[in-house]
């Protein structure tokens, strides 16, 4: 019994072991439980934290939607804002280039005046100062005309005198940088030139007019090497000299010059002969050397010009040049002299706007030149290697026989005086050799340096003597603005004769290479002498490579570079708008004047035809099979002169259209002449030439009756009237030119006026209403048979057309106002 007692006791307390353990267990659950359930509770309220801010950021992506919205509405707004004031820059930038050239024409003006002013005070005192001496100067003056004239000699025979005795005559050579003068009981004016000059054919070639800065025998320059490389390939050169002839009327000498048969220099007679460095030309004086030059251009009879600016004095006088291609070659940084006028310099930024080429000889004139101009093309300086580079059977010679350290050229305000008396000084045992003009000086300067000798300005056919003798040859410049920007010519002449050089270090230098020593410091420059004196004798290699070097440097290479610059230059399209309706004569001889007279690359040519029943279409056909340039629509019926005009006009790529009737003939050069008028007068928005036949002011007198005789009348004519035009009210569309913005603003002829009359008032009115005006250019002729398509019609139907679309013009402009003639 007492056994399954405690038996039964074993399994209540295993039992209850059970019970407390599965007690525990259940408490370890519940606990776990209520973690379970806390961390629940817990993810609960992260997702309602998540869903909160899930809100809030889509609430603030929702406000950046908005605002991003707005601001690119208000970018939008800005970008057409941007746009609007960059076209409102465009039109003050183009209103302030206009301002600018009216504001350098008013300072030339004013400038011209004040020199007039000047001048008829100074001749005055001088009259009043020696009242005899002038009337005597006068009466000679007036014998000596009369005995030239009077002489049984030849042109050329007359010509070769007037040379002997101006240079008889001549005064000892000025002041380097201002003209030569002359004096003498018989004044130079009294000399005139032949009235032929006899000039080789350029065969095809442009004739070159080099407007000079200096007189061709004061000193040989760029300029000179130039035109006797350029004349020397064919091209007559006429050298423009700045020295001119004092004399009240028109004309010019021309001097046959050395070196080749298409070389001449022309002096110019201006009343007063003023220099050219001082101030712009008079309006006088432009008008007296227009004069001059026409009668050189008749004399020579010039076809094709390349006028070549060296000055900016000449601009106004080149820019108005016939059928010709202006090249500004800019020679220096003239604002660096710091003594040149302001109006000149004004005058030179809009020569720089203008040219249709502006050659630079640095890199820092290219750099300056390309804010004013897009067509820059950097043509160094050069030697003439020959020359240079052959040693005299006898050269200078130091009495002393020391080793000679040299430069040659002007002595001026650049020219380093401290520098080369630190080498005078610390080379005191070898010879310091200037030669040169002295602007500054320097003689006095170096009084205490007995190793300095100078020996002046000497002929250019001497420099070799000097050169050849020097052991070092020196470029001692300071460094400043106008040095900066200069490609010394010396020291390809210095290369030329295989001498070494030692100069500042300068930017043109560097194309040098090791071939010259260029330094910093003095200290640098001294030490680069010494170590050059010390090589010598140095190794013939050594010569040979900067001879090598200078062989390929000539100005027969930069008269070739110049040539190939002005041949590739990017010319504006120009096209031209013919209509044709049967005489087929007529169209022939129209487009094979355009063909042979226009001188002008970028031309392409539409030929619209009305309808023509002749055999006018097939020639067209044939005409224009092979020719990408020249464009042939053909009418299925006679749409008449608006709507003809407009089909062209629409097929036309240029940046200048020319409407050009079918029964005309152009002349040499037509096409520069007229862009040259739009180019130089914003305001005009049409324009249109002269011509022999036509109802309006741009009819002139004519006296040829031969088509052959035309041309040669024509050019005496424009030649006389260059860079001239007027307003004129209404253009007749016989031959008129705009540019392509005005056409893209007015848009094409007004096609209610059928087969024709009235369409070119029309489009004038509109043009003027849109605050342009229509313009004549005297210096451009079209010869036009005048309304030979009309005249087909009869009286009657002429009349009846005339009528119906003067009605037409009057109910949109008021009454008609009818043409006139030019005032007799």
């Amino acid at each position: 019994m007492t056994k399954g007692l405690e038996k039964r006791m074993d399994q209540i307390n295993r039992l209850v072991d059970c019970i407390n353990q599965l007690s525990r267990s259940t408490q370890s659950r519940s606990i776990e439980a209520q973690q379970l359930v806390k961390e629940i509770e817990n993810r609960d309220r992260l997702i309602r934290q998540l869903r909160l801010g899930s809100q809030a950021l889509r609430t603030r992506l929702a406000l950046q939607e908005g605002k991003t919205g707005r601001l690119r509405e208000q970018l939008r707004v800005a970008e057409q804002r941007l746009k609007e004031t960059e076209a409102l820059l465009r039109t003050k930038h183009s209103e302030a280039v206009a301002l600018s050239d009216w504001a350098v024409d008013l300072r030339a003006q004013l400038a011209a005046k004040q020199a007039e002013l000047f001048k008829l005070s100074d001749w005055g005192n001088a009259i009043e100062r020696a009242p005899l001496r002038y009337s005597i100067r006068k009466q000679l003056y007036r014998i000596s005309r009369r005995v030239y004239a009077w002489l049984p000699l030849t042109a050329h025979q007359k010509s070769k005198l007037a040379h002997r005795l101006r240079s008889w005559l001549k005064r000892p050579k000025a002041t380097p940088g201002e003209p030569a003068t002359a004096t003498s009981l018989i004044p130079l004016q009294s000399l005139p030139p032949p009235v032929d000059l006899a000039v080789p054919s350029s065969q095809g070639q442009p004739t070159i007019l080099m407007f000079g800065v200096i007189d061709w025998h004061f000193r040989i320059q760029r300029p000179q090497n130039l035109a006797k490389e350029l004349a020397r390939a064919g091209q007559t050169t006429f050298y423009i000299s700045n020295n001119f002839i004092d004399d009240d009327a028109p004309g010019f000498e021309a001097e046959p010059l050395a070196g080749s048969d298409r070389l001449f220099q022309i002096r110019f007679k201006v009343r007063g002969a003023p220099p050219i460095y001082h101030a712009p030309p008079s309006a006088a004086a432009i008008h007296q050397l227009c004069q001059g030059l026409a009668m050189l251009l008749e004399s020579a009879n010039v076809g094709a010009v390349d006028c070549i600016v060296q000055h900016a004095y000449w601009f106004p006088m080149a820019r108005r040049v016939p059928n010709a291609t202006l090249v500004y070659d800019c020679m220096d940084h003239h604002e660096g002299f710091g003594n040149v006028a302001q109006e000149l310099l004004d005058l030179e930024i809009a020569l720089m706007r203008r040219a249709d080429l502006l050659v630079a000889t640095s890199d820092w004139i290219e750099q300056h030149g390309k804010r004013e101009n897009r067509n820059v093309k950097v043509i160094r300086n050069a030697c003439e290697f020959s020359f240079f580079r052959q040693r005299p059977d006898k050269v200078y010679q130091d009495t002393e026989n020391r080793k000679i350290i040299g430069y040659y050229g002007v002595i001026a305000e650049w020219f380093d005086l401290d520098l080369v008396k630190q080498v005078a000084r610390t080379f005191a045992q070898h010879l310091i050799l200037l030669i040169g003009s002295d602007t500054v000086q320097a003689r006095k300067y170096f009084k205490s340096c007995p190793n300095v000798v100078f020996e002046g300005e000497v002929p250019y056919a001497s420099l070799p003597y000097y050169l050849h003798a020097m052991d070092v040859c020196l470029l001692p410049f300071k460094v400043m603005p106008l040095t900066l920007a200069t490609n010394p010519v010396k020291v390809y002449e210095y290369l030329s004769a295989g001498k070494p050089v030692v100069s500042v270090k300068l930017p043109e230098l560097s194309q040098f290479g090791e071939l010259v020593w260029t330094v910093e410091q003095p200290t640098q420059f001294i030490s680069a002498v010494r170590n050059v004196l010390d090589a010598l004798p140095e190794a013939g290699a050594t010569r040979q490579a900067r001879q090598s070097f200078a062989q390929g440097q000539t100005w027969q290479h930069r008269a070739a570079s110049l040539r190939q610059a002005i041949a590739t230059l990017p010319l504006p399209k120009v096209s031209v708008v013919v209509l044709t309706y049967n005489n087929l004569e007529l169209t022939k001889a129209c487009l094979d004047s355009l063909l042979t007279q226009s001188q002008y690359p970028n031309l392409e040519i539409i030929v619209v035809d009305n309808h023509s029943s002749d055999q006018t279409p097939s020639y067209l056909t044939a005409w224009a099979d092979g020719h990408p340039d020249r464009i042939v629509i053909l009418n299925s019926e006679n749409k008449g002169f608006a709507a003809g005009n407009n089909l062209g006009l629409a097929a036309a790529t240029g940046d200048y259209l020319v409407i050009l009737n079918n029964d005309t003939v152009v002349t040499a050069g037509w096409v520069r002449g007229l862009i040259r008028h739009l180019r130089d007068n914003k305001e005009i928005g049409i324009i249109g030439p002269i011509t022999n036949n036509i109802g309006n002011e741009a009819k002139v007198g004519t006296h040829y009756e031969r088509i052959e005789d035309m041309p040669a009348e024509a050019a005496q004519m424009t030649r006389a009237r260059m860079g001239e035009w007027f307003e004129i009210n209404t253009l007749a569309f016989f031959c008129v030119m705009l540019p392509r913005s005005t056409y893209e603003q007015i848009g094409g002829l007004c096609e209610e006026y059928g087969l024709g009359f009235f369409e070119d008032d029309d489009y004038c009115r509109r043009v003027q209403r849109r605050g342009m005006r229509a313009a004549c250019a005297e210096d451009v002729f079209v010869h036009h048979h005048l309304s030979a398509s009309f005249n087909a019609l009869g009286a009657s139907k002429k009349q009846a057309l005339f009528e119906k679309n003067r009605a037409i013009y009057e109910s949109k402009w008021g009454t008609w106002v009818p043409h006139r003639y030019r005032d007799a």
